[in-house]
């Protein structure tokens, strides 16, 4: 890594997978380690199986080993920064809605969250789920899915945070227009704009839920995250 000098600690992006994926899927689908290789920042992609991020109802604490056991584990081996200015946290599908959801109720850690084509409205995705992901929200919620107005609904989140914004992190969110999550971004944003909350948006016509449009669009979050050139 360059564009550090030794003895100082790293900038950290946490980099989230969706909900089909793994711990491996960014490096290999995307050239994410070429476009941080000049930045200066250590990037930790954590495994979370299919979870949601979330302390799951019949699992495990993945909420709780993002946000808190894994930072303080990375940064036992490596000279990671514990500055909320130089925390980042970021990720695709399940993995947006993970990055919102984490940055939301620990606004403390991370000075910016990205989305990118995020499963944004989890009280919609769960109202209409099908198997298999049915099966998912319930080990991750609850047999009745009840998370409307709580901790893991971003909307009820972002107007409880919106509250004390200078504990806001920076937020953005992309989707493509093809995308069927796209509606779920949309209500997303204008949600935020009614709160008065500031959202970066960038809305991409004919892109799909696909890796070409996620492999384009992390290199505008590091650039929006840490403004590259």
């Amino acid at each position: 890594m360059q564009n550090v000098v030794r003895g100082e600690k790293h900038k950290t992006l946490y980099l989230l997978h969706g909900l089909s994926d793994d711990h491996t899927i960014w490096s290999r689908r995307t050239s994410i380690e070429r476009y941080v290789a000049q930045l200066g920042i250590a990037v930790v992609m954590p495994e979370v199986h299919r979870s949601f991020y979330t302390d799951m109802k019949f699992g495990g604490a993945y909420e709780t080993f993002v946000a808190d056991e894994l930072p303080r584990i990375a940064r036992s081996f490596f000279p990671l920064s514990d500055k909320r200015d130089d925390n980042y946290i970021a990720g695709l599908s399940m993995g947006g809605y993970g990055a919102f959801k984490i940055a939301l109720n620990h606004p403390g850690q991370y000075c910016a969250a990205a989305s990118l084509s995020g499963v944004l409205d989890i009280a919609r995705r769960a109202a209409n789920a099908e198997p298999p992901v049915s099966y998912d929200l319930v080990n991750a919620f609850g047999a009745d899915l009840s998370v409307q107005g709580t901790r893991n609904d971003l909307f009820a989140q972002l107007a409880k945070i919106s509250v004390t914004p200078p504990q806001l992190p920076r937020l953005y969110a992309c989707c493509g227009e093809g995308d069927s999550l796209y509606d779920q971004n949309i209500a997303f944003r204008d949600h935020a704009r009614a709160l008065g909350v500031e959202l970066t948006w960038q809305s991409d016509p004919i892109y799909q839920h696909t890796w070409d449009y996620w492999d384009l669009r992390i290199q505008s979050v590091l650039d929006w995250m840490l403004g590259a050139a």
